[in-house]
């Protein structure tokens, strides 16, 4: 039987320690890194060789990482880490709320390191057996909206469409699979340990919810289950 092909992590960061950390602590593990000093030579590459995962630095060179995460995020699918020397809680909303699908402050420990890529990549994988995607079901309708997590189209009762973030879309999936239940933080971040100060789950809820709610201070579809985590309240028909 022949060797699973390594999945593909492209590494932006411009301290060669740092880089050599992350190498060794990426091949060490099975996967392949592909390393860029600089943004634009990781922008140059990734329409000819797109990763399966890129770990971003926000302090490079020649261009600040956050420009480099909306450029990605407007144009590629796939998952994004971001491993930096800011600690700034602004620094981090802004990296999530673009996008990001976790962050990390250096210095780090690298088993956290690779616990975190494995926990983006699994959620970027295929959908598991069983599921209403993995069974054919391409479309979710709900309370008048329709959602398409083929291509993460997302047309509201008015007929409008718009193409929600991968991160957004994952999250919206998670609930639509399992309304008027409540799920945890954990759950809808794919299983992965969430901090007490992480909230970038309840960020990207909240992008949700202006997208979704009439008042999304008063939401309606998405609730909030104090203590426990969020809960999607409505019936949804998967077509």
């Amino acid at each position: 039987m022949p060797n699973k092909p390594k999945e593909t992590i492209h590494v932006v960061e411009d301290d060669p320690a740092v880089a050599r950390l992350m190498a060794q602590t990426l091949e060490k593990f099975g996967f392949e890194a592909q390393f860029f000093a600089t943004g634009a030579d990781f922008l140059r590459r990734l329409d000819s060789d797109p990763p399966r995962l890129c770990v971003l630095d926000l302090g490079l060179p020649d261009m600040d990482g956050l420009d480099i995460l909306s450029h990605v995020r407007a144009r590629h699918g796939f998952g994004l880490l971001i491993v930096t020397g800011r600690g700034d809680i602004h620094d981090r909303v802004t990296g999530l709320e673009l996008g990001a699908d976790d962050y990390m402050v250096k210095p780090f420990e690298p088993r956290e390191f690779i616990a975190r890529v494995r926990s983006i990549l699994r959620r970027y994988r295929e959908p598991a057996a069983g599921s209403a995607a993995a069974n054919g079901v391409r479309i979710a309708e709900f309370a008048g909206w329709r959602f398409e997590p083929g291509n993460n189209a997302l047309t509201s009762p008015g007929g409008e469409t718009e193409t929600l973030s991968m991160a957004e879309a994952q999250l919206l999936g998670a609930l639509l699979q399992r309304p008027n239940q409540i799920l945890t933080r954990e759950q809808l971040l794919g299983g992965r340990d969430v901090a007490a100060l992480d909230r970038s789950i309840d960020l990207r809820i909240s992008r949700l919810r202006k997208r979704l709610e009439e008042n999304p201070l008063h939401p309606r579809l998405i609730k909030t289950v104090y203590g426990a985590g969020y809960l999607f309240s409505s019936s949804v028909d998967w077509l």
